[in-house]
């Protein structure tokens, strides 16, 4: 077998994408973002996407850089996915050999990487010396099974999209950093600038702002939850956000329970969506909406 590890090209964006959620139907990426995430990323990231050729065939990629958008400095992370059918041919093991000469030559003092819950995957992260940290779970929804009614909508509050903020979306902005402070995680996003919030999150061409909904209180965005979609019938929440003074209200239901209903009449037919497994509400609020959970992660740290 012949292989290569090298930086990615924009002919690769189909592979690249198929091979990020080969065998992991939860996770939805499309070819154009995974270009947007290159093409976007800020210097202070040091973003690389590396691509596996083995005998000429995309078979991995590892998105890799730093944290940027966090006031603790040195932060790196490498997700490394391989196709099913190329795992333990040594893909992985050269490719996170490039990630973490680069992150260390960039100030990288810790990298961090999510890890499948299935014991190949965490037995190769702990044999390179990462340590096994916080879990996630990622759960789906079949859309056409049937969904709880939207909540009626309290007096003062009002229902809108993203789409209705094509020409000002700062106040979603604003709402996303208040909401997103005390989220559970190992990297805190205090340091997220709006310069950075319209690239890597309001310009992503597979951010859906007609199914993406927005809570108004007092006709000022007080909650949303942001949606992505694969161009086909998969739906991908992105995130869903309280402004810290509004929360309690069942506003992020409403949320999150409208835009599904939006994407049901448009015709897509599976969510899925991701929580922490410490963050205790919003996986209450997934499940009364009918989510079950369908695999897992784990956050994994090792030193440089």
């Amino acid at each position: 077998m012949t292989m290569i590890i090298r930086d990615f090209r924009p002919s690769d964006a189909e592979a690249a994408a198929a091979s990020y959620s080969a065998g992991r139907p939860h996770l939805v990426m499309s070819p154009a973002a995974v270009r947007h995430l290159v093409e976007t990323a800020s210097p202070e990231q040091h973003y690389r996407l590396l691509v596996g050729e083995a005998d000429g065939r995309v078979v991995a990629t590892g998105r890799v850089g730093l944290h940027a958008a966090s006031s603790t400095k040195g932060q790196g992370f490498a997700n490394i996915s391989v196709l099913p059918e190329a795992r333990g041919r040594g893909v992985a093991t050269a490719m996170l050999a490039v990630a973490e000469r680069h992150l260390a030559e960039h100030g990288a003092t810790v990298i961090r990487a999510w890890v499948d819950d299935e014991p190949s995957a965490m037995a190769f992260a702990e044999k390179r010396g990462y340590r096994r940290g916080r879990s996630g779970q990622f759960a789906h929804l079949a859309l056409t099974a049937g969904l709880p009614p939207v909540p009626a909508v309290p007096e003062g509050v009002e229902l809108a999209t993203a789409a209705d903020f094509l020409d000002d979306p700062y106040p979603l902005y604003r709402v996303d950093v208040d909401g997103t402070l005390d989220e559970p995680g190992d990297v805190d996003l205090d340091d997220y600038s709006y310069e950075d919030w319209l690239a890597e999150v309001w310009e992503r061409p597979d951010l859906d702002r007609d199914l993406t909904t927005v809570v108004l209180v007092d006709g000022v965005p007080a909650a949303f939850s942001a949606v992505q979609t694969d161009g086909g019938t998969r739906y991908w929440s992105a995130f869903t956000t309280t402004a810290a003074a509004h929360r309690g209200r069942g506003l992020a239901t409403l949320a999150k329970t409208d835009s599904l209903h939006r994407a049901l009449a448009r015709g897509l037919t599976d969510a899925y969506t991701s929580n922490d497994t410490t963050n205790v509400p919003m996986l209450a609020v997934n499940e009364r909406l009918g989510y079950r959970r369908c695999a897992g992660e784990w956050s994994y740290t090792k030193d440089v």
